[in-house]
């Protein structure tokens, strides 16, 4: 009969093995989908490629030309435009969403619901919007008039257009993150809300000080996903602006793609989308180090 040694060992082998096996189906997706094409990428920005020739090597020449672009500070700005409005108001009504529902009411339905606009597709979203918000027969227009407001542009507008597509993805994404807080804000045990309130501490006071702390590593995640995917923004500006009206929406990924596939410079394409990588991983380093919560920042308890 083996002994308990033989046994921890024989286990310890079999948990291993399982781990192996479980973890390379996604490995071997991340090397081939992932990592290779990073790595392509980077040999790319350093080359004038085009999808004709494969171009010589030109050094940091591509990294060079990106601060004479003015094309690409453009894209940065709308882009940051659209980060900004889509952030904040996403982040804002989601919390506001998922402190209603842990107060007034846990309803399984009702969260059902909040998901929908998330399970549509960007392309769908697009089009459904698009047709809303049409200057002369769009719904919205025709609400806005019926209550005394003058009809809108929306994306017809320069000074509309990425606003609009930012509330737009807002309301596409703000019933998911609203269920993520509110995920968080059931794990928070109730009895430091009982306790502050024994203390005489206002909701405010219970929010800053209990709410707020606990939320963190939530509140990390959600910045990072919502940041790096707002940045992402492409299937919905292609559908509806298609970077237009006179630039107004042509934003990082849009501009990428017209750089690579329109104006056929893979190699100033990668260094874009290089640079675009590296500012991606710095952000997500920061996420990361502000979800880290700690129990001893909860003030008051």
């Amino acid at each position: 009969m083996p002994s308990a040694e033989q046994q921890r060992t024989f286990f310890s082998r079999a948990d291993k093995t399982a781990v192996i096996l479980l973890l390379a189906p996604a490995a071997l997706g991340f090397a081939v989908f992932y990592l290779a094409p990073s790595v392509r990428s980077i040999y790319y920005s350093l080359t004038d490629s085009n999808l004709l020739n494969p171009g010589g090597f030109i050094g940091m020449e591509n990294y060079a030309a990106m601060f004479t672009d003015a094309k690409l500070g453009n894209s940065i700005l709308v882009t940051l435009q659209y980060v900004v409005i889509n952030i904040v108001v996403q982040t804002v009504l989601a919390m506001v969403i998922a402190v209603a529902l842990d107060r007034l009411t846990q309803s399984t339905w009702l969260r059902a619901l909040l998901l929908i606009p998330w399970l549509i597709p960007g392309v769908t979203v697009g089009l459904l919007w698009q047709w809303m918000l049409d200057p002369s027969i769009g719904i919205v227009n025709e609400f806005l008039m019926s209550i005394g407001i003058p009809a809108q542009p929306f994306l017809d507008s320069a000074a509309q257009a990425m606003p609009t597509l930012a509330l737009v993805n807002t309301w596409r994404y703000v019933g998911y993150v609203a269920l993520l807080f509110f995920a968080g804000l059931q794990l928070i045990p109730k009895s430091l809300y009982e306790a502050s309130a024994l203390d005489g501490a206002g909701e405010w006071r219970m929010f800053r000080s209990i709410t707020m702390p606990l939320l963190r590593p939530i509140i990390g995640f959600v910045l990072i996903t919502s940041v790096v995917g707002s940045l992402q923004v492409f299937d919905i500006i292609q559908v509806t602006t298609k970077g237009g009206p006179a630039n107004a929406t042509e934003a990082f990924y849009p501009y990428i793609f017209q750089t690579a596939f329109e104006n056929f410079d893979l190699g100033y394409a990668s260094a874009i989308a290089v640079s675009f990588m590296i500012v991606v991983g710095l952000l997500t380093y920061v996420g990361l180090r502000f979800g880290r919560a700690n129990e001893s920042e909860i003030e008051g308890l």
